[in-house]
C-alpha cells in the first residue's frame, strides 16, 4: 500500500487530502503547540471532507478526527460541542485531549483511545451470546442520553464502544459528538421513541421478540409511562426504518464515494471498489482470469464466472454477457445485472444476512449507456447446501444446520426479501451457517397490500424451489420441514402450507 509518508512530518497536506481508502497509512502531523500526531491507521475516510485515524500523540494512544474544506471549522465545533454535552451529562465518552486549527480549512480533534474496546456492531455480529446483555446495555445508554435531553441523530452501532463486562451490564461509550443534538422542548416523547426505534432497527430482525421487554426497560429507566399503543407504533416504525436505511444504503450510498466504498467514473467507465480493497480495475485484465479454463467456474450465455487472485485476495469474478445485439442494446439502457448484484450484496450485509463480501463493481460505459459489466466478490470455499447434508454424518450438526436455514428464510420473510433462485448451488454452508450467493434476482418489497401479496407469492416460490433440492432425499427433507415448522411463527404457518412444507 502506498503510504502518505514514511513517518516524516507532512508539510504538503494535500497528501492527506488525497487519501481515499482506509488502511495502514503512516504519517506525522505537526500541531501548532509543537506536539506531533503520529497516525498509523486510517479507520474512516470521506475524501476531501473528513478523516479519522488511530495513532499516538504525546505518548498516548489516540483517535484523531481531521476535518477538511470550507465547513471544517463548523463541523469540528459541532463534534466538540456534542462531546462536551455528553461529558456534562456524565455519559461515558472518550476524553477530548486537544483541539487545533492547522489551516483555515483543516481542523483537528484528538480523542483518547479506549483500550481493549470493540464497537457494538462488531460485538453484535461476532458475539451472539452477548445479544441480550448488549441490547440491555445499549437501551440503558440511550435512556441516559434522553434523560439528559440529548438525542443521537446518527444512531448506528459503530457509534458505541463496548468496554469491560460486569455481572449484568456492559460499559458503553458513546462516540461521534457530531451527531449529538439537544432534544428541545417540542415533541420530546415522539423524538425519544423515534430514536429508540432507530436503535431497535439496528438489532437482528430475529431478536424483535425482545423489543417489548426492552421497551419496558427503557420506560422504567426514563420514567416514562408504558403505553401499548406506543409500542405498537414503534414496532411498525422499526420495520420502516430498516427498509429505508437498506434502500438508501444499497441503492444510493454504495454508488458514490463514502466510508465503505471508493467510486471512480468517467465517460468510458464506472468503478466502485470496497474501501479496504486495493484493486485497480483499469489495470486488472478481468477477462484474462475468465479465459483461464482452470479458474473457470461457469461459462454460460448470460454470465461467465471465474476465480482470480487480485490484491492478494482470492475472489470470484462474474462477467455478465450479452447474447445478441438487441440484448446488448436493451441492457445498455438499464441497470446492469452486476450493478444489481452489487446493491443486493450490500442490502443483505446491512440486514445481517450472510453473503460473500462485495469487492468491486466494474462497468464499461459510453456516457450513460452501459456495456460489459463485472461483479467481484470474496470467494467462499465451502460446499453447497446439498453437498453439506450428504457429507455431514453427524445428525446433531445436520439438525443445527437445518435450524440455521429455517432462520435464514424466516429472516428473508420478515424483511420482505425474495431471492429468486434458491437452488442448492446458490446456498453455501460455512460451519453449518448458510451463505447466499447469486443475488441478481433478489427483490425488496414495500409494505402495502399489493406488495405484500406479491412478496408472499415470491417467498412461497423461494421455499418450494429450496425444498425441491431434496425431492429424492426424504430424511433430509423431513429434517428441514421439521425445522421450518418449529421456526415460523403460528401467524405465518399458512405460508408453509402454501409451500407444501406442512
Amino acid at each position: 500500500m502506498q503510504k502518505a509518508s514514511s513517518l516524516g512530518m507532512v508539510s504538503d497536506l494535500s497528501i492527506i487530502l488525497n487519501i481515499k481508502r482506509t488502511g495502514a497509512y503512516a504519517f506525522k502531523l505537526q500541531m501548532p503547540d509543537g506536539s506531533a500526531l503520529v497516525c498509523d491507521t486510517v479507520v474512516r475516510v470521506l475524501p476531501g471532507r473528513r478523516l479519522v485515524c488511530s495513532g499516538t500523540w504525546n505518548g498516548q494512544s489516540v483517535f484523531a478526527k481531521l476535518f477538511f474544506g470550507k465547513s471544517a471549522a463548523s463541523y469540528a465545533k459541532r463534534d466538540r460541542e456534542g462531546s462536551e454535552w455528553l461529558r456534562s451529562a456524565k455519559i461515558l465518552t472518550p476524553a477530548l485531549l486537544y483541539v487545533a486549527e492547522l489551516t483555515q480549512k483543516i481542523n483537528v480533534l484528538i480523542y483518547a483511545a479506549i483500550g481493549n474496546a470493540l464497537n457494538a456492531e462488531y460485538c453484535w455480529r461476532q458475539q451472539p451470546q452477548l445479544h441480550d446483555l448488549l441490547a440491555d446495555s445499549l437501551v440503558d445508554a440511550l435512556a441516559k442520553h434522553h434523560a439528559a435531553g440529548l438525542v443521537q441523530t446518527d444512531l448506528h452501532l459503530k457509534n458505541f464502544l463496548i468496554h469491560e463486562q460486569a455481572a449484568d451490564a456492559l460499559k458503553v461509550y458513546t462516540l461521534d459528538g457530531d451527531g449529538v443534538r439537544k432534544i428541545g422542548r417540542l415533541g420530546v416523547k415522539c423524538k425519544r421513541l423515534a430514536n429508540l426505534a432507530t436503535l431497535f432497527s439496528k438489532f437482528d430482525v430475529l431478536d424483535d421478540n425482545r423489543i417489548p421487554v426492552l421497551y419496558h426497560r427503557y420506560c422504567s429507566a426514563i420514567g416514562l409511562t408504558y403505553d401499548v399503543s406506543d409500542e405498537s407504533r414503534m414496532m411498525k416504525s422499526v420495520w420502516h426504518i430498516r427498509h429505508r436505511v437498506s434502500r438508501t444504503y444499497a441503492d444510493k450510498k454504495v454508488f458514490r464515494t463514502c466510508s465503505d466504498v471508493t467510486v471512480e467514473k468517467s465517460f468510458r467507465y464506472f468503478h466502485a471498489v470496497a474501501a479496504d480493497v486495493l484493486i485497480n480495475p483499469q489495470a486488472a485484465n478481468l477477462d484474462t482470469y475468465l479465459a483461464d479454463s482452470k479458474a473457470n467456474l461457469k461459462n454460460g450465455n448470460t454470465c461467465t464466472v471465474g476465480l482470480g487472485n487480485l490484491a492478494n485476495q482470492r475472489m470470484v469474478i462474474k462477467r455478465y454477457n450479452t447474447k445478441s445485439l438487441w440484448h446488448r442494446i436493451s441492457r445498455a439502457l438499464r441497470s446492469s445485472r452486476a450493478e444489481v448484484s452489487w446493491a443486493n450484496a450490500h442490502r443483505f450485509l446491512i440486514s445481517n444476512i450472510a453473503t460473500p463480501k462485495p469487492l468491486a463493481l466494474v462497468e464499461k460505459r459510453w456516457g450513460c449507456l452501459r456495456d460489459r459489466a463485472y461483479f467481484l466478490s470474496a470467494y467462499v470455499d465451502a460446499p453447497d447446501v446439498t453437498q453439506f447434508f450428504t457429507q455431514q454424518p453427524d445428525v446433531e450438526l445436520q439438525k443445527r444446520a437445518a435450524q440455521n436455514l429455517a432462520n435464514l428464510f424466516l429472516k428473508l420473510y420478515l424483511l420482505k426479501f425474495s431471492h429468486g433462485d434458491c437452488k442448492a448451488s446458490n446456498i453455501k454452508m460455512t460451519n453449518g451457517q448458510p451463505v447466499l450467493i447469486d443475488l441478481d434476482g433478489v427483490r425488496s418489497y414495500d409494505d402495502c397490500w399489493l406488495s405484500n401479496w406479491r412478496f408472499e407469492r415470491a417467498h412461497v416460490k423461494d421455499l418450494k424451489r429450496f425444498m425441491k433440492n431434496w425431492q429424492d432425499d426424504v430424511p433430509t427433507l423431513t429434517l428441514l420441514k421439521q425445522a421450518f415448522q418449529s421456526t415460523y411463527p403460528e401467524a405465518t404457518q399458512y405460508i408453509l402450507n402454501r409451500a407444501g412444507i406442512l
